[in-house]
């Protein structure tokens, strides 16, 4: 999705993951585990639509998240994690599927604290109108506003859309664009399917159709320039290309 070669931020998300559906046996569940490993110099935001992952820092944190929550981790001047699926149903029926995007921090703040918060689905406002279904996870738009700690102005937003459902998207930042996770959908006579990334244009208001019942990701947000994603022994770190 993003973070790939031909774009590489949209505001200040520089990459965006998508993992499931996996459809596992119990005994293979250990070989799924993100075992222990340091970020420096940004935020990862990990969201879930279906199972749950256990979260552990090295902050003594641990927090099990589960459909519809949010953990935002701000990795700041290091912080290191894993992410292990401790509950073998999830997989063995195939419900795990997840989104993780890394964010970028303005430059004053790659050095700050780490800190982690995991957000409640109560915590995140929902919009509704026919076969249209949205939950903001982040900052501010489409006329709903969260208390989600964040270094930069953005938004991001996931959308279901149901069989011939209309959203209408009318441009509030700078970057923005969205992610198909599910179904498919068509942007001004083009179709888009599943991990394909949609990039809109400034000044151009887009309307998404669902030709199926279809989540999206919609993302974007204050570009805070151009960055790299190295590794530095061992850690993954984001450092800037120029200021």
């Amino acid at each position: 999705m993003f973070g790939v070669f031909f774009r590489r931020m949209l505001g200040p998300f520089i990459f965006m993951d998508h993992a499931g559906p996996v459809n596992w046996t119990p005994a293979q569940v250990s070989d799924m585990d993100v075992l222990s490993h340091p970020h420096i110099g940004l935020s990862t935001v990990s969201y879930l639509f279906d199972g749950q992952v256990t979260h552990r820092d090295s902050l003594v944190v641990q927090q099990i998240i589960r459909p519809g929550e949010v953990n935002w981790m701000t990795v700041g001047r290091g912080i290191a994690h894993s992410e292990r699926f401790e509950d073998p149903a999830t997989l063995a029926s195939g419900s795990l599927k997840m989104i993780q995007t890394w964010v970028a921090l303005p430059q004053e703040d790659e050095e700050s604290a780490p800190a982690f918060e995991n957000y409640q689905p109560h915590e995140l406002p929902i919009f509704t109108d026919k076969g249209v279904w949205l939950r903001l996870i982040a900052e501010d738009a489409f006329g709903l506003r969260n208390n989600v700690k964040m270094h930069s102005p953005l938004f991001y937003s996931h959308l279901v859309l149901q069989p011939g459902a209309r959203f209408g998207l009318s441009q509030g930042y700078p970057e923005w664009g969205a992610c198909v996770a599910k179904g498919s959908i068509e942007v001004s006579g083009r179709m888009y399917s599943v991990g394909q990334p949609i990039v809109f244009t400034p000044g151009i208001d887009p309307v998404m159709i669902a030709r199926e019942t279809s989540t999206i990701m919609l993302l974007g947000g204050e570009p805070l320039g151009e960055r790299f994603i190295c590794r530095a022994a061992g850690a993954v770190e984001l450092r800037i290309v120029a200021a």
